[in-house]
């Protein structure tokens, strides 16, 4: 993978592991505060994500991802845990375990930008907005299961909307900056004005990827109207007044529905 991506390409993808490190605080989270989440970096089966794989764990990715996540007391044993997938771009989640391909992370890498998009996305971005939204959004499917959330609609719509209102919970400049980065990656999905989709399409347990990219923007926009404010015009779909108004009406439930779980 060094090979295709180039000197560069590796000081980007170095920069936004920094990145999302920096999120969550300077320092690693020590045993005495690792809670109830394990961690584990599998050596990978192709050797192509080797360099990757040596540079998620120098800069202590997973370890990252587990001080922001520790807080939530869980009432057994959780695994994070990145491996390869046998050529599967893909993630998933168990009752105990979360599991990030590194075929994902790879896919994730091909989608950034080489230089800042005209919407202010930079490349940083584009790979520590969907890095972060991976893991919380499948540690969402988690949390649901362990602690028996109950959930209205598909389970995927709420994990998505889990891992956003995570990201938005950083500060302002962090928070704009992972959802950014984290609609980038349906960009592939809205170049064109209409699609054609197939009757099967609809049994997706996930939502169609553009449907996915608008309610990011409403629930961010809803969140705060102020710091997404440029969203409304360049997304130019969607009724944002409404979706700040639903936003508002269950920010308050969803805290502390968020709180009590931490404090379980």
């Amino acid at each position: 993978m060094l090979g295709l991506y180039g000197r560069a390409g590796w000081r980007c993808l170095h920069a936004a592991l920094l990145a999302v490190a920096m999120c969550a605080g300077a320092s690693g989270t020590t045993a005495a505060e690792s809670g109830q989440i394990d961690i584990a970096y599998l050596p990978p089966k192709n050797p192509a994500h080797q360099p990757l794989y040596e540079l998620l764990m120098s800069r202590h990715v997973l370890e990252k991802i587990r001080g922001l996540l520790v807080p939530f007391r869980l009432p057994a044993r959780v695994l994070i845990k990145v491996e390869g997938c046998d050529g599967t771009a893909n993630a998933y989640s168990g009752d105990d375990a979360v599991t990030v391909c590194y075929e994902y992370l790879d896919e994730i890498w091909r989608n950034v930008p080489a230089e800042t998009t005209p919407e202010g996305v930079a490349p940083i971005d584009a790979l520590a907005g969907p890095l972060a939204d991976v893991f919380f959004h499948e540690f969402g499917h988690v949390i649901f299961r362990l602690l028996q959330v109950p959930v209205l609609g598909r389970e995927e719509d709420a994990a998505d909307q889990f891992s956003a209102y995570l990201m938005l919970n950083f500060g302002p400049a962090e928070a704009r900056r992972l959802i950014a980065g984290s609609a980038y990656q349906f960009r592939k999905d809205l170049e064109k004005r209409e699609v054609t989709l197939s009757v099967k399409d609809f049994s997706d347990s996930h939502g169609p990827p553009a449907q996915r990219f608008y309610n990011l923007l409403c629930i961010a926009f809803g969140a705060n109207g102020d710091l997404f404010a440029d969203i409304e015009r360049c997304a130019n779909a969607g009724n944002y007044a409404e979706a700040q108004r639903t936003f508002d009406g269950g920010a308050d439930l969803i805290a502390e529905t968020l709180e009590a779980l931490k404090r379980a």
